[in-house]
């Protein structure tokens, strides 16, 4: 009786290590194919960000005194600037996952959520590890005396997470059955990189410009980040509750719509 028993319970388990191990493979082939063939590698992942905040820094201490928050301007526009990056680069490698990993789906050891989740954990932990390496580089070079809370920090980089993970399953059905719809996402998130608030604060946007700004789940995200890093800055208008459940909403819709049609999409 007791093998009996033991038995259906070890499937369930077998499964979850037959997924771990599948999605584990996927991310060693994405490291390969990502950054192995590259002399640069894994370094042009913080040269790009390092790069912009460096042109952003130049131009805007040109033209301002001071940064709208704190007195450095690497550290205010960094604040924003590296949420924004990881934004668009996790969600445009998630929402590519299913015509990255096209061949192996025809595997039945693969599935399509394996792709996703692969994808995802490499390049958000690639991500948080530009992040804090950009960060830590600017507190040491200009000897910053920061009181930083992490608590804030980490709930900044959970909303993005689960933001990118949403979005991008989302977007991965709609670049599939969509095809141009890949050319006016990009388009359509242009805009974005000055209604994020990297350059400003979301506090000093007007009425009732504000209330509509708001809903960008992006403000929430840099806020919160910023909420962390100056120990002056409540940033009391960040609703995590907003960004979760967004981000939720998102993950069960493109995951349902992958799930039944993407068969369909991929033969389309």
């Amino acid at each position: 009786m007791a093998d009996s028993v033991s038995l259906p319970a070890q499937k369930p388990r077998r499964r979850r290590l037959r997924g771990a191990r599948t999605i584990f493979a996927l991310i060693l082939r994405e490291m390969a194919t990502t950054y192995g063939r590259s002399a640069v590698g894994y370094m042009w992942a913080i040269i790009e960000p390092v790069a912009a905040l460096t042109l952003l820094t130049l131009v805007f201490s040109l033209l301002l005194r001071s940064p709208p928050l704190g007195s450095n301007f690497p550290l205010f526009y960094a604040s924003g600037y590296l949420i924004f990056s990881a934004y668009i680069s996790v969600t445009n490698k998630v929402a590519t996952s299913v015509q990255f990993s096209r061949q192996l789906l025809e595997f039945p050891a693969v599935t399509v959520l394996d792709a996703i989740l692969a994808r995802f954990i490499l390049n958000m932990l690639t991500q948080i590890m530009v992040i804090c390496i950009v960060l830590t580089g600017i507190i040491v070079i200009y000897d910053l005396k920061l009181i930083l809370d992490l608590k804030d920090i980490l709930i900044s980089l959970g909303m993005t997470a689960a933001f990118v993970l949403g979005l991008g399953t989302f977007n991965c059905y709609l670049f599939l059955a969509f095809p141009s719809y890949q050319q006016v996402w990009s388009i359509a998130n242009r805009p974005m990189f000055i209604l994020s608030c990297i350059f400003f604060l979301f506090d000093s946007v007007p009425q009732p410009y504000r209330d509509f700004l708001w809903y960008n789940p992006l403000i929430h995200m840099v806020g919160k980040m910023r909420a962390g890093i100056y120990a002056t800055y409540q940033a009391e208008y960040v609703s995590i509750a907003y960004v979760m459940g967004l981000s939720l909403l998102l993950f069960a819709v493109g995951l349902f719509l992958l799930r039944h049609h993407v068969r369909n999409a991929l033969n389309a």
